[in-house]
């Protein structure tokens, strides 16, 4: 396992899982684009994320995804694995594999279509599944999907327990973040998950984020962490307004995974962008729309 502990700053993208053209997990390509994102200087890889298509994967293609990523990091950098599942025991079992291939941490939402019918719930929903995890663990706040937030005095309280050692949060909420922010203690390590908000939220004393779109213009990422370190605000807010905000607002227009992949495909990362039903690709149209959002990004960097 490599260092946990992230610089001010850092971001680590939640990795596509590329098919080959039989429809299977490509883990060469996907190698390959671990090797690449290290290489341009990202902080931490997060194979089976939302961006990664874990919930169109199955359990032995989980495990291949998150094996691959380990061995390609090659303990250059943390990796922090996608453990989310809707029972206790179903992401015990992610957390044990995700340490039996040598993650350095899970990565774990509120179970989707099941919502909770009180904070209470929340709470031992993630106690349960944090004693004796075999790896610290990351909560993951994303309501869009698993269809309600993590209460913040829950954050706040887990904070506490030994295991939970962080917050991705994709809320949108940039208020009840800070909220989060000024309850939790400064050991516990706060990601920012929507983009285009990851230079406010740094602001507001997050530590960084874990943003799709860094595996498409790292130098961009790489750039905006290393102007906050710098304490140069106005690059950063640069690199926010003219980079990475104009890009995010065009890929949330065909969803993330399709965006993300027909995007790092334009850049040569991987080679083909094809998604998992339900999710479809943009059209020839939305493609070229990508694109030429992408170069514009590279140019502003």
């Amino acid at each position: 396992m490599s260092d946990p502990t992230f610089r001010h700053g850092a971001v680590s993208p939640p990795i596509v899982t590329p098919f080959d053209a039989t429809g299977a997990v490509d883990a060469d390509v996907l190698a390959n684009h671990v090797e690449t994102l290290v290489d341009a200087g990202l902080d931490g890889m997060v194979p089976c994320g939302t961006t990664g298509e874990f919930a169109s994967l199955t359990d032995e293609e989980c495990r291949t995804v998150i094996e691959t990523a380990v061995e390609a990091a090659d303990g250059r950098v943390p990796v922090l694995a996608g453990a989310a599942d809707t029972t206790v025991s179903g992401v015990r079992d992610r957390l044990r594999f995700a340490a039996e291939t040598g993650a350095d941490a899970g990565l774990v939402t509120l179970p989707y279509y099941h919502t909770s019918t009180d904070s209470d719930g929340q709470r031992a929903f993630f106690e349960r599944v944090a004693d004796d995890s075999p790896v610290p663990i990351y909560l993951y706040d994303i309501p869009l999907t698993v269809g309600e937030r993590i209460d913040p005095e829950v954050v706040a309280e887990l904070a506490a327990h030994e295991s939970v050692v962080g917050l991705k949060d994709t809320s949108g909420d940039l208020s009840g973040l800070d909220g989060v922010i000024r309850r939790t203690p400064e050991s516990f390590t706060v990601f920012q998950g929507v983009d285009a908000q990851l230079y406010p939220t740094v602001t507001l004393g997050a530590d960084g984020g874990i943003n799709a779109l860094s595996q498409v213009i790292p130098e961009a990422f790489v750039a905006l962490g290393e102007a906050l370190r710098a304490g140069d605000d106005d690059r950063a807010l640069a690199l926010h307004r003219e980079a990475i905000a104009p890009l995010f607002a065009r890929c949330a227009d065909y969803g993330f995974a399709p965006a993300t992949k027909v995007a790092a495909a334009h850049r040569g990362f991987i080679p083909d962008p094809a998604v998992r039903p339900p999710l479809t690709l943009p059209d020839a149209a939305g493609r070229e729309a990508i694109a030429a959002d992408v170069d514009a990004a590279l140019d502003a960097v």
